[in-house]
């Protein structure tokens, strides 16, 4: 039997939470809400961001593939013509005069290609980071 005077044998226990307590609960909820809706922006303005930036990279790495292709097809040719014009010497001088000239050809062609592959590689660093440069300064926004 229940024992009314028992306030622990009721099925719900007869307590009144005072308004103060539930007012700053209630207060807190509704700041975890802001806070949870300010992250899951964040969070999916990170994705996007990090999604942009592995797109730009693959695009960067495609182009730096083909010049790279681009190069050495014009490396083997430039070889090749070598080779077949150094076959048709008659002369030692002629062979050192073929010889000297193409290792010129060869080096200023290679400074050149460095200094494009260089040029390539800032820009598609460059656009890399971008992305997330602009979303850092969103996110990250300076003091005023």
């Amino acid at each position: 039997m229940v024992n009314s005077t028992d306030p622990f044998s009721a099925s719900v226990v007869p307590f009144e939470v005072p308004e103060q307590v539930r007012a700053f609960a209630e207060k807190g909820v509704e700041q975890a809400r802001e806070q949870y809706a300010k992250f899951k922006d964040v969070a999916e303005s990170n994705n996007s961001a990090v999604e942009a930036a592995f797109g730009a990279a693959s695009k960067g790495a495609s182009e730096y593939s083909t010049k790279l292709l681009t190069f050495l097809q014009a490396n083997t040719y430039a070889h090749l013509d070598f080779v077949h014009e150094l076959v048709g010497v008659k002369s030692l001088s002629q062979a050192v005069d073929i010889w000297g000239n193409h290792t010129r050809k060869q080096f200023e062609t290679f400074t050149s290609q460095l200094q494009e592959l260089a040029e390539l590689s800032r820009k598609i660093a460059t656009e890399t980071a971008e992305p997330l440069k602009t979303n850092a300064s969103k996110v990250f926004k300076p003091a005023a």
